[in-house]
């Protein structure tokens, strides 16, 4: 949960030669950057335009970060260079979430979020990804793409069967089609050939995307032994399998030689990413296993076992079996309007009136109602410190018998924190160690700022195979407060 700002960087052919021209004496330059990147004339990047908002809503808002602005402009740069289209102006976007995506857009409007930023190991895998997206643009997939869309009828209320209210909406909506304009399976071998040439002849290890790929893969496996699954925009899950990829990518590899070709620049790499943000920040709120915190609103809650908590911008989802749903989001009240005659002021349909029950709980003022909808019932919980609204809207199917006891049960566990425990909630950032004589990946792994699967969140993050080692004097990323 999360407001965003609107600044997007843009890199041009004009902005790139600085950054072109200074990799090639140490990537000392910081190219230009502007905010007026929209031509009129091109009416690809109208489309592109229109839709990038929806996109800011969907992931986030910009993660700004100076260090990591230049990194990727240096990369962008050489990429441009020898790529079929240098006369394109590109607008990369760097979105603060910790998914991990990188998408395209009509016009050049290139999509990397910060959560794929740390994954990566070397400027030759986030090469890989920028020129696959590249490719993407210079092959036309996006306006196809979105030819596609505009036949489509996408419903605006797909969102819910039981909130009027919402720029949940809204987001919800843009997210829907996002995931419905992914590229058909034929376009992204197409963008990973295009994306493996150029990543070569711009002097970066064409064996980059083989490796990326294998680390997504690890990504996937990572998630989906842990309590929070892959989410279904993340860019692992809808892409063509990882094996026929990796063949493929090592195939049009071998084009450059053998492995050993071509620059990997990890600690240049490393060096820019030290500090990034990991997972969620402070002003989104924190997802720690089952438990959600939030600094700015001071609170917490916690769900049970074998549930999902999905933070997104503007609300929490939870998921859990037997097709549960919980919505959390907060809103002002004024202190005129009591409870009831907020929940009766229809922003709730279809409302069991006779339902509705007025209690305390946890010391706070609330109120809980049930709802009914086509094939579904929803339990509303509502609860309030002065005007500020903590609500929870929980669905199940009908013939669920649990929808009352889970949403109890979460909000049972609804507290507000002491100034003390706000203060201890802090975000996990990525640094950088160097690997010391006494050190194993154990140890270091054991140093991280995580509850659980220390080990395994230390190789995924590294792109290290379970018996791969660590080895002295070498650089690697752990996971800190």
């Amino acid at each position: 949960m999360t407001g965003f700002a609107t600044k997007t960087v843009a890199f041009g052919l004009a902005a790139l030669l600085l950054a072109s021209c200074s990799d090639l004496g140490g990537e000392q330059e910081n190219p230009s950057l502007t905010s007026s990147w929209v031509r009129p004339e091109d009416p690809q990047e109208a489309i592109g335009a229109k839709e990038h908002p929806n996109v800011l809503a969907t992931y986030g808002g910009v993660y700004e970060n100076e260090k990591v602005e230049r990194l990727v402009a240096v990369i962008v740069g050489k990429l441009v260079a020898v790529s079929d289209d240098p006369s394109r102006v590109y607008k990369i976007t760097l979105l603060d979430t910790p998914k991990v995506n990188a998408f395209a857009l009509p016009g050049g409007f290139l999509y990397l979020t910060r959560g794929l930023l740390a994954l990566a190991n070397d400027s030759s895998e986030l090469a890989a990804v920028i020129a696959h997206e590249m490719a993407h643009v210079t092959a036309n997939h996006a306006i196809i793409r979105q030819e596609r869309l505009s036949s489509n009828a996408i419903a605006e209320e797909v969102v819910s069967d039981v909130l009027e209210d919402s720029s949940a909406g809204k987001v919800a909506l843009a997210a829907n089609r996002i995931r419905l304009s992914q590229f058909s399976q034929n376009q992204e071998l197409q963008a990973d050939t295009i994306g493996i040439r150029m990543t070569g002849k711009a002097g970066y290890d064409p064996y980059a995307a083989s490796r990326f790929l294998e680390t997504m893969e690890g990504y996937r496996r990572f998630l989906s032994g842990s309590p929070t699954t892959l989410d279904a925009d993340s860019i692992v899950s809808n892409h063509p399998p990882t094996p026929t990829r990796v063949r493929y990518a090592i195939r049009h590899a071998r084009n450059f030689g053998g492995p050993g070709f071509g620059e990997r620049a990890r600690e240049r790499y490393l060096d820019g990413i030290d500090g990034i943000l990991f997972g969620d920040s402070s002003e989104e709120g924190f997802v720690r296993g089952r438990v959600f915190s939030h600094a700015g609103l001071g609170i917490r809650f916690e769900v049970p076992e074998g549930f999902r908590i999905s933070n997104e911008p503007k609300a929490v989802m939870i998921s859990g079996p037997g097709d549960l749903l919980t919505q959390f989001d907060a809103t002002v009240l004024s202190k005129r309007t009591d409870l009831k005659e907020y929940l009766q002021s229809g922003w709730v349909k279809g409302l069991v009136s006779e339902t509705i029950r007025e209690e305390k709980l946890n010391g706070l003022n609330a109120i809980s109602a049930v709802a009914r909808g086509e094939g579904f019932r929803f339990k509303i919980q509502l609860l309030r410190k002065g005007n500020q609204v903590y609500r929870f809207v929980t669905a199940a199917p009908q013939t669920n018998t649990n929808l009352d006891a889970v949403s109890r049960r979460i909000t049972e566990s609804f507290k507000l924190l002491s100034k003390y425990e706000v203060s201890q909630l802090k975000p996990h950032v990525i640094r950088i160690v160097t690997v010391k004589e006494s050190d194993s990946v154990r140890s270091i792994a054991s140093t991280m700022g995580v509850s659980s699967n220390k080990e395994a969140l230390f190789r995924m993050i590294n792109g290290m195979k379970p018996d791969s080692t660590v080895l002295a004097g070498e650089k690697v990323k752990i996971v800190a407060e």
